[in-house]
């Protein structure tokens, strides 16, 4: 695989690499990259095919959008690439609507976030988050608008449950709305709880997936022991690993197993523990582009190599032992050793 492989996002027309340069590093002082460097990593990207571009509002309070924006403006590259940002984050203490998923804020991020990418539409506006509160009905027919104003091509949902983002579609389906054509979800070897509802969704419903924090924000690169970083500090994982943010939980036992185990199979096939991590969620059934971030230049050519290498079966099922999420209800009910009763034991294939 290349990164100049397109692939349609669902069932959309529109053609994305497959692996998608997330930004949020853009502009950040804490954990990111210098513009400098941010420049040299989102060039490096451009030059070898990559045209899937990720960002949101939320990022650096709008400073990743502004430098992203320069970057392409600077290239007059927007009609080359696939530009994607965010909406749902307050931009505003004490103001219930300068957040959520209503009508009123996704107006007023969209005119924010044109500004400081200096465009007249992004090609994918993504949800950021469900907000618990709005309706899909009133999300799905003001992004339909925004759609038919022109001033978006495309919308997703990131972070949603699987339920919402299919009464999106049915709605769309049922009254002539814009449908939602990809689902921004954490997916990793130490998160893999969309395999549940999400991923079967997505694949059902043609959504394509797009995976953030593919490497568990650098847990599953090995650089962390169980007692912090091996490397020098700074690194994003240090920076917040006192936050509240339940994102960043991910020093466990069990999480610790499985860099282990990432860190054997790396070993045995001469590669770094990010390539094979990474390798393993771009090539998992229904994950169409995969969102990579980047501190450093030699950061993104690491991941950007992950994608020409293969990880033999049996590597690879030791990956899937060792990270295999909890057989939790009612989802026991849809293995083998319940479906086999089901069938009578005689053996199925579903058609497709």
């Amino acid at each position: 695989m290349q990164l100049n492989e397109y692939v349609t996002l669902g069932r959309s027309g529109l053609r994305v690499s497959p692996l998608s340069l997330g930004t949020m590093t853009f502009g950040n002082d804490r954990w990111g990259s210098d513009d400098a460097e941010a420049k040299r990593i989102f060039n490096r990207y451009v030059e070898e095919g990559g045209n899937f571009v990720d960002v949101a509002d939320a990022y650096e309070s709008g400073k990743s959008e502004e430098v992203l924006g320069h970057f392409i403006a600077e290239g007059n590259l927007h009609d080359r690439l696939v530009v994607a940002t965010k909406f749902t984050f307050n931009a505003q203490e004490g103001n219930p609507n300068a957040g959520g998923n209503g009508r009123k804020n996704i107006y007023r991020a969209l005119e924010g976030s044109l500004r400081r990418l200096k465009m007249d539409y992004v090609d994918l506006y993504w949800m950021h988050v469900w907000d618990t509160i709005t309706s899909s009905e009133e999300v799905v027919s003001t992004l339909t608008d925004l759609v038919r104003e022109g001033k978006i091509r495309y919308y997703g949902f990131s972070d949603v449950p699987a339920w919402y983002a299919a009464r999106a579609i049915t709605l769309a389906e049922q009254q002539g709305f814009e449908r939602p054509i990809a689902l921004q979800l954490e997916y990793s070897l130490v998160e893999r709880n969309i395999e549940r509802e999400h991923i079967p969704a997505a694949r059902e419903l043609g959504m394509g997936v797009c995976p953030w924090s593919p490497l568990a924000s650098g847990f599953l690169t090995g650089k962390y022991t169980k007692q912090g970083p091996t490397s020098s500090q700074g690194s994003r994982l240090d920076v917040v690993k006192d936050s509240n943010n339940p994102v960043f939980r991910k020093f466990t036992e069990h999480n610790f197993q499985i860099v282990q185990k990432v860190q054997e199979v790396a070993q045995k096939l001469g590669r770094s523990a990010a390539e094979i991590a990474l390798n393993w969620v771009v090539t998992q059934p229904g994950v169409t582009s995969t969102i990579i971030g980047a501190t450093k230049l030699k950061q993104l050519e690491a991941n950007l190599a992950s994608i020409s290498l293969t990880i033999p079966p049996e590597l690879r099922q030791q990956l899937d032992e060792v990270s295999q999420i909890e057989e939790t209800h009612p989802y026991m009910f849809f293995g083998e050793v319940l479906q086999d009763r089901v069938r009578g034991g005689v053996k199925i294939r579903k058609w497709s």
